[in-house]
């Protein structure tokens, strides 16, 4: 899992996908994702280590950039940020 310390900006938008099975959870990223404005930034917070290679499955490359990635706390939260890339 790639691992970066946490920026200190606060995300534009948050999604909570604890508790939700995997292809909601896509669905619901990719649904922010679209309303999103370039430049903007969306944290993703989960329960599974591998969202994030999913979300880089479903997320084109050339629109969203990976910018943090760590495990949040002792009960195995993952937290993502990832940036809307001007197109």
């Amino acid at each position: 899992m790639l691992r970066m310390n946490a920026l200190n900006r606060k995300a534009d938008h948050t999604l909570d996908l604890r508790g939700f099975i995997l292809p909601i959870a896509l669905l619901k990223v990719s649904q922010v994702f679209r309303e999103m404005l370039p430049e903007q930034t969306l944290e993703i917070l989960c329960h599974d280590s591998e969202t994030q290679d999913d979300l880089l499955k479903i997320l084109p490359s050339y629109s969203c950039e990976l910018i943090s990635a760590e495990e949040a706390g002792n009960g195995g939260m993952f937290k993502f940020q990832m940036k809307k890339k001007k197109i």
